[in-house]
């Protein structure tokens, strides 16, 4: 899932992103409010986490003006100013929530997922290609019954196939999405990280779900599905 973040503090934006990450969340940082308007304008994003106090434009205006214009995405800002009548304020531009520093991460944590539950019901959310679902709240794999465990990126490059079921996608878009840097024609980790998550989600007579497409990439299709 896709997150704006929009922190002007570096020390504190590295510390959510790197928890947000690990709970394999897609992270955008930008650190100021134009920044803001201008990609939460550009691109769709799953939530927004927005500071207060911000150069430039402060962060109840670009909540103010994004629901203005018509912008749903769920916003949580964060703010030193934990009087009654702040929280009250940014609630009434737009806030789905409102958490006031200093904060633990757990607590972030616990509510963004309760934002996402809010804001879209479980069963919208959940992924399925054949017996195998994946929900991008709880994070669970399953292969029918079965629980599926995946490290970090096995679990990005997981949520990325099968949100393109169907769709033949190359390394490069790969490598792109789920590791954030430019193809190398001469590297195999992406082909080692599909072959991992093979083994896991394709055990024994479980029919095969990611399929290889000669000189291009992977898709991913049901099992009664050909081509």
């Amino acid at each position: 899932m896709r997150v704006l973040l929009v922190e002007d503090e570096s020390k504190l934006a590295h510390v959510i992103e790197k928890g947000l990450e690990e709970e394999s969340f897609t992270v955008e940082t930008v650190r100021d409010g134009e920044q803001a308007l201008e990609r939460a304008r550009q691109t769709v994003y799953d939530l927004i986490i927005l500071d207060v106090m911000l150069p430039g434009i402060d962060g109840l205006a670009v909540c103010r003006e994004l629901r203005a214009g018509g912008n749903l995405t769920p916003i949580l800002i964060l703010s030193a100013r934990g009087m009654v009548e702040d929280r009250v304020r940014g609630l009434e531009v737009g806030a789905d929530d409102y958490l006031t520093k200093p904060f633990a991460f757990s607590e972030l944590s616990a509510r963004i997922r309760a934002i996402l539950r809010r804001r879209q019901p479980a069963d919208l959310l959940l992924l399925r290609v054949g017996d195998l679902t994946l929900d991008p709240i709880s994070r669970v794999v399953k292969r029918g019954h079965r629980r599926v465990d995946l490290s970090q990126k096995e679990y990005a490059l997981l949520e990325y196939l099968m949100r393109h079921a169907g769709q033949v996608v190359t390394r490069a878009m790969i490598a792109e999405r789920v590791w954030d840097f430019d193809f190398d024609r001469l590297t195999n980790v992406i082909d080692v990280y599909v072959n991992h998550l093979r083994n896991k989600i394709e055990n024994g007579p479980e029919p095969r779900l990611i399929h290889a497409v000669r000189g291009s990439g992977y898709v991913m299709r049901n099992p009664d599905e050909t081509g």
